[in-house]
């Protein structure tokens, strides 16, 4: 989805609608940090010009109020001595301010990353509970590059935010001192730096920002290249067509490695002009002050004062227009991550749902696309212990029937009840735990028999091997490793048999009341299936079976046959 140009107050609120109540207190901390920070650093510039003052001319210690009364206060004999004390409480406070400015970073940094952590287990929690009907007509590639990278985008728009902020104080609390020390000569300098941060705000943020959006759509694109090219392995080897893919990739790289050297050039551009300009305008001012003052060890700590101020605001002007700029590029990151975790997904709750007697479907309707059902007005009653298959001819609607029984889709009209109760959000989570399903393909990921047979659920060895007894697999195993035996990527260390083995022993690992087969063995030779079949029958005596097969010798042994029509 193209988004439209983010502003940079918009992009706030919607980063402050996503934070806890806790974030906003801590963030809140930040801010008075900020300031403690921020005055700090002014009096580290401050405490500059009575030391130096001090230092030529050791007379004004005693002439001044302020150090006239340390002075007594401490029992000082003489300057020297009371310039040795303000020598070591200077490095001390140096030293302070350096521990404190470590200190703040360090909270500014594990606030803001910790975002990440934030926003993409709340990403990755709202990918899980969403419809399933929701869920398919998303882009898989574009959920995931939102959890891994735009996440972390996004929490690195925190940290300039917070960077930026606390930039600013300091030029603020710093700005009120030059104005103090020489409001004229700070109000030309204001002029002449305010007008350069103008112009290169308004000339390279907006080409920053939609470099940033390039960075998001060529992300999505190369999680797309990536998961469709190892998706179709085998496919692409047989036809021996990687020029294709290596060009799709190719393209995306480019345009995203091209956006990554625009704004990595772009970003820097305002140090070396400010720079080039700090240094023009610190010469400026020292012959303005010489001019106006004529002697020189006056004014000295004058100049003093103003270079560390300009040493100090002049890289901070840079941050903040650079960290301006990044929150520009990320702006789009913090857009998809709100939307993302605005999506709406249904309350579910955890009530028991109990089965004892039956499931009944009271003229359910159901399609995937408006006026166009897949199953009209249909009525079923499956009762406890039944052994049950679906036949029809594809299209018809038999694996729609299933995951309407299993509560993946919810019926349009009608209702489904079980025990005459009906099925809605408060138990269908508890009606979702009664199911064992074994789909056509079964998907195992790189990990060992036992990490997939109890994958989404507890661990435990015996219920693990036990399970693969059942599905018969369990003395392959052990001749191969034992339960730990490593499946590789999608299951390519094992057989299609195998597989489907491991996928029936997943299914009943939590021994459910009501098992599925959504033609599970239709891709396997007759002789496997045949023999898959008789330990599917042999595991689900004492269980209701639902079985969708095109094959008659799979439902076989099936005490009822319930024909869908396909609807015209």
């Amino acid at each position: 989805m193209k988004h439209k140009k983010q502003t940079t107050l918009a992009t706030i609120n919607k980063l402050r609608s996503l934070l806890t109540k806790r974030d906003k207190i801590i963030l809140f901390g930040l801010f008075f940090a900020t300031i403690v920070y921020s005055v700090i650093e002014t009096f580290s510039v401050s405490i500059i010009m009575p030391f130096i003052s001090f230092a030529s001319n050791p007379n004004l210690i005693t002439s001044h109020s302020i150090s006239y009364e340390i002075y007594t206060f401490f029992g000082f004999k003489d300057s020297f001595e009371f310039m040795i004390a303000f020598s070591v409480a200077l490095i001390i406070f140096y030293i302070f301010r350096m521990l404190y400015a470590i200190a703040f970073t360090y909270a500014q940094n594990r606030f803001a990353y910790r975002k990440f952590h934030f926003f993409a287990y709340r990403l990755f929690s709202k990918a899980v509970e969403i419809n399933y009907d929701d869920f398919v007509k998303r882009k898989l590639d574009k959920i995931r590059a939102n959890i891994t990278s735009e996440s972390l985008q996004a929490s690195t728009y925190v940290q300039n935010f917070l960077q930026m902020c606390g930039e600013l104080f300091t030029i603020g609390i710093l700005y009120v001192l030059l104005l103090i020390t020489s409001w004229k000569m700070t109000l030309v300098l204001t002029i002449i730096m305010g007008l350069q941060v103008f112009l290169v705000m308004k000339t390279l943020g907006k080409k920053i920002e939609k470099m940033g959006q390039v960075r998001s759509a060529m992300n999505t694109r190369f999680n797309e290249i990536i998961s469709k090219t190892f998706g179709n392995f085998k496919i692409i080897k047989l036809k021996g067509n990687q020029k294709q893919v290596f060009e799709e990739f190719e393209e995306a790289s480019i345009k995203r490695t091209n956006a990554e050297i625009l704004t990595q050039t772009t970003l820097p551009t305002p140090r070396f002009l400010l720079e080039s300009l700090g240094f023009s305008i610190l010469i400026g001012c020292v012959a303005y002050i010489l001019v106006t003052y004529r002697d020189v060890d006056a004014v000295l700590p004058i100049i003093s004062m103003y270079a560390l101020a300009l040493y100090r605001i002049l890289p901070a002007v840079s941050r903040i227009l650079s960290t301006y700029n990044l929150m520009g590029y990320y702006a789009n990151s913090v857009a998809l991550v709100y939307e993302d975790l605005l999506y709406h997904t249904d309350y579910e709750d955890n009530e028991p749902c109990a089965f004892e007697k039956s499931i009944e479907l009271k003229g359910v309707t159901f399609g995937y696309e408006p006026n166009k059902a897949i199953l009209r007005d249909f009525s079923l009653t499956i009762h406890k212990g039944d052994k049950i298959a679906f036949c029809g001819e594809s299209g018809a609607g038999k694996s729609t029937l299933v995951d309407l029984i299993i509560g993946i889709y919810k019926p349009q009209q009608g209702v489904i009840c079980i025990d005459g109760k009906e099925l809605n959000n408060h138990n269908l989570r508890s009606w979702r735990k009664k199911i064992g399903y074994i789909p056509q393909t079964i998907y195992l990921f790189d990990g060992s028999v036992a990490e997939n047979v109890a994958f989404g659920s507890e661990m435990n060895e015996d219920r693990v091997i036990e399970a693969c007894k059942k599905a018969n697999i369990y003395e392959f195993l052990q001749e191969h490793g034992g339960i730990y035996t490593r499946v590789g990527e999608g299951g390519l260390l094992l057989s299609g048999g195998q597989k489907q083995r491991i996928g029936i022993a997943r299914a009943i690992y939590d021994n459910p009341e009501i098992l599925v087969l959504d033609e599970a063995t239709s891709a396997l030779d007759t002789a496997t299936e045949e023999k898959i079949m008789d330990e599917i029958y042999d595991v689900a005596q004492n269980k209701t079976l639902l079985v969708i097969a095109h094959r008659l010798n799979t439902i076989e042994r099936c005490e009822r046959r319930v024909e869908i029509i396909k609807q015209k």
